[in-house]
C-alpha cells in the first residue's frame, strides 16, 4: 500500500487580507448605495468645505499683500514705496479681516440652501 504525504498548508494573515481589500476596493466598481446616514454626513460637511477653502485663500492672499506693504515701507527709497506699500498694506488687512465674515456668510448661505434636504434625512433617521 502506498501512503500519501501530500498535506495542505494555508497561511493567514489579517493584516495582508486588509490590505488586499482595500486595494481591490479602490479598482471594483461601487455597488452599494449611499446610505440616508452617510449622506446626511456629506452634506454636513458639504455646508463648510467650499467656505473655507474661500476664506482660506483670501486670508492667505491677504498676509502676503501685507507682507509686501511692509517690504514696501522699509525700502531706502522712501516716498515712492512708502506710501505705496501703506496703501498694498491696508488692502492686506482689510483682506485679513474679511475672512472669517467671508466664510461665516457663506457657511450661512450654504446651510440655509441645505437646510431642507437635511431636516428631511434626519426627521428619517430619527424615526
Amino acid at each position: 500500500m502506498e501512503e500519501k504525504t501530500e498535506t495542505f498548508s494555508y497561511t493567514y494573515s489579517a493584516k495582508e487580507q486588509e490590505e488586499i481589500k482595500k486595494i481591490r476596493d479602490k479598482y471594483a466598481a461601487p455597488t452599494k448605495e449611499e446610505t440616508s446616514m452617510e449622506k446626511l454626513r456629506r452634506l454636513d460637511r458639504s455646508a463648510t468645505k467650499e467656505a473655507t477653502i474661500v476664506s482660506l485663500i483670501v486670508g492667505i492672499v491677504s498676509v502676503l499683500l501685507f507682507g509686501v506693504g511692509m517690504c514696501c515701507t522699509m525700502i531706502a527709497e522712501w516716498e515712492t514705496y512708502f506710501i505705496f506699500g501703506i496703501i498694498i498694506g491696508v488692502v492686506g488687512i482689510i483682506g485679513v479681516v474679511a475672512a472669517y465674515p467671508i466664510y461665516t456668510c457663506m457657511v450661512k448661505r450654504k446651510r440655509a440652501k441645505l437646510a431642507p434636504e437635511i431636516i428631511r434625512l434626519s426627521d428619517e433617521l430619527m424615526k
